[in-house]
């Protein structure tokens, strides 16, 4: 069976905290974190809205919209992720707008493994 590719998420500072491997995100150590919706919404393994995927790839979040977006159910937990030993440099990443947030470098605790207890959701 064939894998889909594996892509590094950035921070805006471009470290890569994350690597999709559609539609599952997973973190640095290979745990599943979230997975992204086909209109690059994304979501937490609670299925908890937490932001949106940008094509630089960054996880971005209005801080107006997190309320708005109803949870989903998530999909079954995938296995664990192989991470790349190298990742490419991260691209130039355009200016926050003001009001936007980058959730891997200001909240990264959105996006846990399941396994991770008395983590605060909001």
């Amino acid at each position: 069976m064939n894998r889909p590719p594996v892509i590094a998420i950035y921070t805006s500072r471009g470290d890569a905290e994350a690597f999709l491997a559609y539609p599952y995100l997973y973190n640095r150590t290979g745990e599943w974190i979230g997975w992204v919706t086909p209109n690059r919404d994304v979501y937490s393994v609670l299925g908890v809205y937490v932001g949106e995927l940008t094509k630089e790839p960054r996880i971005l979040r209005r801080e107006s919209v997190a309320s708005l977006k109803p949870p989903k159910t998530p999909p079954p937990p995938p296995p664990p992720l192989a991470i790349p030993a190298t990742v490419p440099l991260a691209p130039l990443m355009s200016e926050l707008l003001p009001g936007t947030i980058d959730v891997l470098a200001e909240e990264p605790h959105r996006l846990h493994p399941l396994d991770v207890e008395g983590t605060e959701i909001e």
